[in-house]
């Protein structure tokens, strides 16, 4: 699909090699998600002022909350979109998550909670797209689990970052199918992210991404 390498772009590099262990058939509905993500953290990200991310978060949800043939042209993102075959709705938890990260500094552990819920919802959603047949609560808890630990990555203050960091490892991270290895690879190189990635750290995230385990 014309476009689908500039939004492979948009990926941060771990991400990419994420997707490289999704099936064929898994892989632009994947992008499309992950690509969502990317943007979604970029709003919030760079918006220096908590409403205006929210502006423009409102925007995503509500393309997500509309048909498809009503999208604006020229937005290589919602084309991609189009591989969720009308499901893309689903995808406003995805907004609601990152919503959540728009609060005051210290983030409750609610918020944090939060999001990860979106996050995890979010690929329970696609598991059902791909025609994954996994349990979706499994896919959730385990897309809760790498959202947790992923944001402990990334979090500037020392306080949520500790949070984070206690939540995910308390999260319940369930076994998924092959079609969805791309999960289990994002959640392994998240969890390795806070030790530092080694050699050895990556080495063991491909294994994820070729055994499952």
């Amino acid at each position: 699909m014309r476009g689908t390498g500039d939004l492979l772009e948009t990926l941060p590099p771990l991400h990419r090699l994420a997707l490289a262990y999704a099936p064929a058939r898994a892989r632009l509905p994947t992008l499309a998600l992950l690509a969502l993500d990317a943007r979604l953290a970029g709003i919030v990200r760079h918006s220096h002022e908590p409403m205006l991310a929210q502006l423009r978060l409102a925007w995503w949800r509500g393309q997500l909350g509309n048909d498809a043939a009503n999208w604006p042209q020229g937005e290589p993102l919602l084309a991609a979109l189009g591989f969720w075959q009308g499901r893309h709705g689903a995808l406003a938890a995805l907004v609601d998550g990152w919503e959540l990260l728009t609060g005051p500094v210290p983030l409750p552990a609610a918020a944090l909670v939060g999001f990860a819920r979106g996050r995890g919802d979010a690929f329970a959603s696609l598991a059902g797209v791909i025609g994954a047949g996994d349990d979706p609560a499994r896919v959730r808890a385990r897309g809760r689990a790498w959202a947790l630990a992923d944001l402990a990555g990334h979090l500037a203050d020392s306080g949520e970052r500790r949070t984070a960091g206690a939540l995910a490892d308390a999260a319940e991270a369930p076994r998924v199918s092959r079609t969805m290895r791309t999960l289990a690879v994002l959640h392994g190189l998240a969890r390795r992210r806070s030790r530092g990635l080694s050699p050895g750290a990556l080495l063991a995230a491909m294994r994820l991404g070729l055994l499952g385990r």
